[in-house]
C-alpha cells in the first residue's frame, strides 16, 4: 500500500502544475501531500509553516493548482523583500498622486490575483498597519487603493508561509490575533528533510541525475557507500534546497561518474592554521558547572545535551564528525541523539 502511494505521489509531483521538485516517498512527505490535497479543495485560507528550504513555495503552487481556482492567477509577494512602506502599495496598489512619485495608477497584488490565489511568502514581515487592511479584505472582501476612496471587491484566496512562530508574535504584540484566526483555517507543517526517512538518498539520486544531464555527461552519476553515509548522517539545516546544492556541487567536482566525497560547507578553507603554533598556546580552562537544585540525573542529562549541541555545531551538523569529536561510535551518538530528540533542536 505504501509503495502504491509512493508511485502515485511521484507521478503527481512531476506534474508541471505542482512543481517538479516536490518529490519524496517517505511517510512524512506523503502524509503532508495528502493533507495538502485535502485542503486544496476547500476555498479557505491556509498557512504553510516550515524551515528554510523545505519547499513552502512549491507547496503553495500545488495548493493553487489542485484548487477550484486553478484557472485563475497565482500571484506571489515576498514580504521580506520589501520595506514596510512598500508592502502596502504592492498589495493594494495606489492612485495617481497618492504620494511623491506616484505619477499614474498602479494595480496591486490583490487585484491581480482576482478569482485566483495570493501567496504571501514570509508573512511575519508584514507591518501591523498593513495587517489591519488585510484583515478587512478577509472579513469584508473589499479594500481601497492607497490614496483612493473607491471600494474594490477582492475575490482572492490567501496562502501564507513563514518559518516564524506566529502565535508567539501575537503574544509579543507583533501580529494581529484576529488576522491569524482568519488566515489559519488550516495550518500545514512541512516536514524537515531530517525527518523524511529515505528521502535523502531518493532526492540525492534525482538531483545527481539531472545535474549529470545538464553537464552533458554520458553516464549517470552514482554515489559510493561512504558518500551515501555522509549524506544520510548530515542533519540538513537548509533542507531540500541545501541538499540540491550539495549534490550538484559533488557531481560537478567528481572526476568521473562515481561520487566518493561530499563537501557540505563550500566556505571551509583547504588551508589549515599553523598547528604547531596552536599547540604552543595554552588551552583555555573551562569552569565546572555550578551546583544547582537539579537532581543528579537531570544535571547529567543537561550536560549530555550541551555536549551534543556543541559537537553538532562544531561538526556543521555532520553526525559522524560530531561522534568523532565526542569520542563516540556513530551508533552511540545516534542513540543519544534519538534519546533527547526535540531538546537538541
Amino acid at each position: 500500500m505504501a509503495k502504491e502511494r509512493s508511485i502515485n505521489n511521484y507521478q503527481e509531483s512531476t506534474d508541471p502544475r505542482g512543481g517538479n521538485e516536490a518529490l519524496g516517498q517517505s511517510e512524512a512527505f506523503l502524509e503532508f501531500q495528502e493533507r495538502l490535497s485535502q485542503v486544496a479543495r476547500v476555498n479557505r485560507s491556509v498557512l504553510l509553516i516550515g524551515e528554510r528550504g523545505t519547499g513552502k513555495e512549491l507547496a503553495a503552487v500545488r495548493l493553487h493548482y489542485l484548487s477550484q481556482r486553478w484557472q485563475g492567477p497565482l500571484v506571489t509577494l515576498n514580504c521580506a523583500a520589501l520595506s514596510p512602506l512598500l508592502i502596502e502599495s504592492e498589495l493594494f496598489g495606489y492612485e495617481a498622486g497618492a504620494f511623491t512619485g506616484a505619477g499614474s495608477r498602479r494595480i496591486g497584488r490583490f487585484e491581480l490575483a482576482g478569482e485566483g490565489t495570493l501567496f504571501l511568502d514570509e508573512l511575519a514581515n508584514i507591518p501591523m498597519e498593513v495587517q489591519e487592511k488585510i484583515l478587512r479584505v478577509v472579513e469584508y472582501g473589499s479594500f481601497e487603493r492607497v490614496g483612493g476612496s473607491r471600494s474594490i471587491q477582492a475575490d482572492v484566496r490567501i496562502i501564507g508561509a513563514t518559518n516564524i512562530d506566529l502565535p508567539a508574535m501575537v503574544m509579543e504584540g507583533k501580529f494581529k490575533q484576529d488576522l491569524l484566526d482568519r488566515l489559519s483555517f488550516e495550518v500545514l507543517f512541512l516536514p524537515p528533510l531530517r525527518d523524511r526517512k529515505g528521502d535523502i538518498t531518493f532526492l540525492a539520486h534525482h538531483f545527481a541525475t539531472r545535474m549529470a544531464f545538464e553537464l552533458g555527461q554520458e553516464k549517470a552519476a552514482e554515489f559510493s557507500e561512504e558518500a551515501l553515509d555522509q549524506l544520510e548522517g548530515y542533519l540538513w539545516p537548509g533542507n531540500v534546497r541545501e541538499l540540491k546544492n550539495v549534490v550538484e556541487r559533488a557531481v560537478y567536482r567528481a572526476r568521473g561518474s562515481l561520487i566518493t566525497h561530499i563537501t557540505f560547507d563550500p566556505f571551509q578553507s583547504p588551508y589549515q592554521p599553523d598547528l604547531a603554533q596552536a599547540k604552543r598556546e595554552p588551552a583555555p580552562v573551562s569552569e565546572y558547572p555550578k551546583l544547582t537544585h537539579q537532581s543528579f540525573s537531570q544535571a547529567v542529562q543537561g550536560f549530555e545535551i550541551s555536549l551534543l549541541k556543541q559537537a553538532v555545531t562544531q561538526a556543521r551538523f555532520n553526525q559522524r564528525k560530531a561522534a568523532q569529536i565526542l569520542g563516540l561510535t556513530y551508533h552511540q551518538f545516534r542513540g543519544l541523539y534519538r534519546k533527547y530528540g526535540d531538546r537538541l533542536k
